[in-house]
């Protein structure tokens, strides 16, 4: 897990033309994406359409990496962040459990751009795994550079779920992809760029990368 630092991140939306501020607190978030192999010890299941190891799992809906990040928590002792409605396309999140879940979609974009303003955190070829260079397959993760903050395979390979619902007047229960995947062209492989789906789509150039909010300090120590 890397340390990610607070900022803040302005949010655009092509469709609607419109664009907004967000503050973004500390947290932590993995430096690749969730792999196969971590995917198949945590659950016991291998969904993805490539095998591989070190490749990133993908075919695995938002529901399902929302488990995977409450499964993982369990293994681990950590307070599961999530609870899930009955059909799985919904949950809330308990924002004061140290479990590991999926980041928001500001927390994503502050932490590709890692403080870069750009479209992209360097050179497209160097750092993603896309459409021009991917040979039609997602690749194993951190085979890119990463961004300054060490955090590899941030735009393309494949693209993120986020935590947060894309336009629930418009879209309902639709949550925001972000980054690009091996099969997009070089423009969806911008730190700005978002896409949605509905929570059970699945499809194999879709994954998932899991994050953390900072324990609170402890109390201090009293002296007497």
């Amino acid at each position: 897990m890397v340390a990610v630092p607070p900022g803040r991140v302005t949010l655009s939306d092509r469709r609607t033309r419109t664009s907004w501020p967000v503050e973004v607190a500390p947290f932590e978030m993995a430096a690749y994406p969730v792999t196969q192999a971590l995917y198949a010890q945590v659950t016991g299941q291998r969904p993805s359409s490539a095998r591989g190891d070190r490749l990133p799992v993908e075919g695995v809906s938002w529901t399902d990496a929302v488990r995977f990040c409450n499964a993982l928590s369990r293994r681990e002792g950590l307070t599961p962040a999530y609870r899930l409605s009955r059909e799985g396309e919904t949950a809330e999140w308990d924002t004061g459990a140290d479990g590991y879940r999926l980041p928001t979609e500001a927390e994503w974009e502050h932490a590709c751009r890692a403080g870069t303003t750009g479209p992209r955190y360097g050179r497209l070829d160097e750092v993603a795994w896309y459409q021009a260079n991917s040979d039609g397959r997602s690749r194993p993760v951190g085979g890119k550079q990463p961004n300054a903050w060490g955090l590899y395979d941030m735009l393309g390979n494949v693209w993120d779920w986020c935590w947060d619902v894309y336009d629930a007047e418009v879209y309902g229960a639709y949550r925001v992809l972000r980054g690009g995947g091996w099969a997009d062209e070089h423009w969806s492989c911008r730190a700005s760029v978002r896409r949605r789906s509905h929570p059970t789509f699945r499809i194999d150039d879709v994954g998932f990368r899991v994050a953390r909010s900072p324990l609170p300090a402890p109390n201090a120590a009293r002296t007497g």
